[in-house]
């Protein structure tokens, strides 16, 4: 398969607020929007794309049209202390996981969407101990 685009749709009952909250606080930019549907962009050299779907239109299989629960999307940041600043100290947004270090290799925070979408901003870090030797190498992950 000849992949040409892949990007998550949230569905949603809250369209609007939804849409608000990754234009005005994380960059994304609106390309289409309808009643039931918002596609989003976020402008750069790598340009990612996110969707915002109603659950009740008629495009989901019947028994399908349920709004988003267990969704976790990961943002990768250069300065995850700055965003920590901006986001919960700036805009009051409460964390759902307070910024901290993790032996894993990340820095992170945690907060939701107003649909309940976790949104972790990360900035990875050096792994300690048991986990370092975990990671493949990025020869080995792409192949």
């Amino acid at each position: 398969m000849e992949l040409t685009s892949f990007y998550p749709v949230i569905a949603t009952a809250r369209l609007q607020e939804s849409r608000d909250f990754y234009t005005r606080l994380l960059g994304f930019r609106t390309t289409f929007e309808a009643d039931w549907y918002v596609s989003l962009r976020r402008p750069g050299a790598v340009p990612y794309e996110l969707a915002l779907l109603d659950p009740t239109h008629p495009t989901l299989p019947e028994g399908f049209g349920k709004p988003v629960q267990g969704l976790l999307l990961n943002f990768e940041v250069a300065d995850v202390d700055a965003e920590w600043t901006r986001l919960v100290d700036g805009e009051g947004l409460t964390p759902v996981l307070p910024l901290r270090s993790e032996d894993f290799g990340q820095r992170h925070f945690i907060v939701a969407d107003p649909s309940g979408v976790l949104i972790d901003i990360i900035t990875p870090i050096e792994p300690t101990g048991e986990f370092a030797e975990q990671y493949a190498g990025v020869d080995a992950a792409l192949s």
